[in-house]
């Protein structure tokens, strides 16, 4: 599978800021335009995975010109960098906004988490609105993209692997931690509270990771 074909629309003043080094570093096929007139002129003709538009370097919002290139690309992926003091402004219709100052780190994974994965190296493990990553080790849901220790990364696959079924504590103490002792478990406590902040729009009200009570947990998974 080709690299991912990325659009980057920046002002010729974002200098030290700019993000094509990043993009050309982690290897994309990057193409560079200076304004968003050039860029869609270049969406008449080409197909692209997935468009970074940087109005933190330009001298207007680009609002307008952000949404003219939403109706040339449809689904294509939007990522839309504001300066520090621009407000967001959800017509450019992007998927992702980024203020400034932000790192390279994490615009390389919000595009990670937009992109499709690469299924010829990677091994993907899909259960609802989660995608686990198994050779990066990282999990993409509605809040982006995180990278997780071995162990989380070990306790995570369980859960997916045996959707809606009851999974004992003993269980994961054996398959993650390698032992049968159960005397202590707060350490797998505290694993099972950091899956639920990657997973749970309110890790306090679990709704996916659930406890059955004298058992273990089950990850409920509708459909």
């Amino acid at each position: 599978m080709p690299e991912a074909k990325i659009l980057l629309v920046e002002g010729k003043r974002a200098g030290r800021l700019s993000l094509a080094p990043a993009l050309e570093k982690a290897n994309y096929c990057l193409q560079v335009v200076h304004t968003g007139a050039a860029a869609v002129e270049l969406l008449q003709t080409e197909k692209l995975d997935l468009v970074i538009f940087d109005a933190s370097a330009m001298r207007t919002t680009g609002v307008r010109s952000c949404r003219r290139i939403r109706q040339l690309v449809g689904e294509t992926p939007i990522i839309y960098a504001l300066a520090a003091e621009q407000v967001e402004d959800l017509a450019a219709e992007a998927d992702v906004y980024l203020q400034r100052p932000f790192t390279s780190r994490k615009v390389l994974n919000r595009i990670r988490a937009l992109l499709p994965a690469n299924d010829a190296t990677e091994e993907v493990i899909r259960c609802g609105h989660l995608t686990y990553f198994r050779t990066k080790r990282s999990l993409a849901s509605e809040s982006g993209e995180k990278r997780l220790t071995p162990k989380l990364a070990l306790l995570l696959e369980e859960f997916l692997r045996h959707p809606n079924q009851v999974i004992t504590r003993l269980h994961l103490m054996e398959n993650v931690w390698h032992t049968t002792y159960i005397g202590d478990t707060r350490t797998l406590d505290v694993h099972i509270r950091w899956i639920r902040e990657c997973i749970e729009r309110n890790p306090a009200r679990p709704q996916l990771l659930r406890t059955v009570r004298g058992k273990g947990y089950i990850f409920a998974m509708k459909g």
